[in-house]
């Protein structure tokens, strides 16, 4: 795919399991890479759980693909709403639970198609907002957020404690 070629999104289907796997792998390696201490070395979701994932309209998962069907990069999203909570409305949410477009690929503007496609996605199912989290050992990830426009939302913090 070239600088200047749109990918085109789709719904992911049970056929890009296997791309989708080698894209989970990596999105795996830089959270483990920059938190061995939380992060094994492995895959989010089995090929068995990605089958069910993708089977679930309240777990809407895109591919970008390019003009041979090949899978370029993947959104996992969930729908999100608080109903009847005593504190938070009930605004409904699209939260992306992983956004990921293969390394030797980054940089030609398939990120950004997903990103906008979810955007629009949210948009035509009523959605108040877009939101995701993204992991401080990942500075390129959030770099590429605050491109598209996100903004901090809220901030988790930690403290280790020592045995």
């Amino acid at each position: 795919m070239t600088q200047h070629n749109t990918p085109r999104i789709r719904r992911a289907a049970e056929r890009d399991i296997p791309e989708i796997g080698k894209l989970l792998e990596q999105v795996d390696m830089v959270h483990h890479l920059g938190r061995p201490d939380l992060f094994k070395i492995g895959r989010k979701y089995s090929d068995s759980q990605l089958i069910g994932i993708l089977a679930d309209d309240s777990r809407p998962v895109f591919v970008a693909v390019d003009d041979s069907d090949r899978t370029l990069g993947y959104a996992f999203c969930i729908f999100q709403q608080h109903k009847a909570d005593n504190v938070l409305t009930d605004i409904r949410t699209l939260y992306i639970d992983d956004l990921c477009v293969f390394e030797h690929l980054r940089g030609q503007g398939i990120g950004r198609a997903l990103y906008e496609h979810v955007v629009r996605f949210a948009r035509d199912n009523g959605c108040y907002n877009v939101t995701l989290n993204v992991w401080s050992k990942n500075p390129s990830a959030q770099r590429f957020y605050e491109r598209m426009g996100m903004t901090v939302q809220k901030t988790c913090m930690e403290t280790l404690i020592d045995k």
